[in-house]
């Protein structure tokens, strides 16, 4: 099932991680540098990916600092913790007032397994308990109806007990038992992204994302990966226009205007091992985002910078402003919430016609 990104909006996003650091002020640097270019999001990965908070809490410290960009922490949940994980990306969304989103990790090796608590496990049984993670997210969600928060007597927040659905949900590593840790999220369910590369995850993905990103390294596989996404998405029951896929490039921008790298512009970047990666100056990049775009390859791009600082500031002031210039991309953001960014609707609330 085909459908062109053409006419839609361009959509982008940006990860901020960082090597090193705990000081939280530089992530909200990033993040408000992300805003200022009217990105829809910036992620960031787990902490055994680098030292300090984990991402929802680096995030729920940032949310003060910025106004508009949506924050994607990327969260692993083991079995303890398929209620958990959703609440603390719940209060996320409720910090920063309907912009959070939860990109799906997976740990698949021991090393990263060990610091988190986590065990190993293979391949199909971490994206079986991925899914069990989306469900049970969604389950907790709708276990607190648009009902079962009322406004008090004295201006608060008091929950009715008697629209408080539980969460019924019986999976093959964990029966969680009862709703979510507090409220749900200001913009129904906040934003779910997968990492859609993968056969396994593109399952996941095409039952559960909202947005799916795609590792390709040319516009015919990023292609052929969106239309395999939108056919398994309709053949799952969903409209396939409710999913957003991105095409994830890590980018050196460190030659300044240069012209991009032979082999890394034009027909595509270049395959490395941890990705597709293009290496050459904004404008070159701009020309690239526009011509996979016409070739109605993806939706839009989320983009990981080799040097944080450097190949984002060279991404919002030289490639985000050419696209801008050209009409391309957004000048400012029509909405507050991730989803409005993201031109989803707010999902319904499956609970309110009595389904537990």
């Amino acid at each position: 099932m085909t459908s062109s990104p053409g006419r839609g909006l361009l959509h982008l996003a940006a990860a901020v991680d960082r090597p090193e650091g705990h000081d939280v002020g530089p992530y909200a640097e990033l993040a408000r540098l992300a805003e200022r270019g009217g990105l829809d999001f910036v992620t960031l990965d787990e902490a055994f990916a680098r030292p300090g908070f984990d991402a929802s809490a680096v995030l729920s410290r940032v949310a003060p600092a910025t106004r508009r960009v949506g924050l994607v922490p990327t969260l692993t949940a083991a079995p303890a913790e398929l209620l958990p994980v959703p609440a603390a990306i719940a209060a996320l969304d409720r910090v920063s007032r309907g912009r959070a989103g939860w990109r799906t990790g997976d740990s698949a090796t021991h090393e990263e397994a060990v610091p988190a608590d986590r065990t190993a496990a293979p391949p199909d049984a971490r994206w079986r308990k991925a899914g069990e993670a989306a469900r049970t997210a969604a389950g907790a969600r709708d276990a607190w109806t648009d009902a079962a928060a009322t406004s008090g007597a004295r201006g608060g927040r008091r929950v009715d007990h008697d629209t408080l659905h539980r969460v019924d949900f019986r999976g093959s590593t964990t029966t969680p038992d009862g709703p979510s840790a507090g409220p749900g999220s200001p913009q129904g369910h906040p934003v779910r992204v997968v990492d859609a590369t993968e056969g396994r995850a593109r399952s996941l993905a095409a039952r559960h994302a909202d947005v799916a990103l795609v590792r390709a390294a040319s516009p015919a596989r990023a292609r052929a990966a969106r239309d395999r996404l939108r056919s398994e998405a309709a053949g799952a029951g969903r409209d396939p226009d409710s999913l957003r896929v991105l095409a994830s490039l890590l980018i050196d921008l460190g030659d300044g205007e240069h012209a991009a790298h032979p082999g890394h512009g034009g027909g595509g970047p270049r395959q490395t091992p941890r990705g597709p990666l293009y290496r050459g100056g904004p404008v070159d990049l701009a020309d690239l985002i526009v011509s996979w775009r016409q070739e109605c390859a993806v939706d839009g791009f989320h983009l990981t910078p080799v040097e944080p600082r450097r190949d984002l500031e060279r991404l919002v002031n030289g490639t985000v402003a050419l696209l801008q210039h050209r009409g391309l991309f957004r000048t400012f953001y029509p909405g507050s919430t991730l989803r409005e960014h993201l031109g989803l609707a707010r999902p319904a609330d499956r609970s309110a016609g009595g389904a537990a």
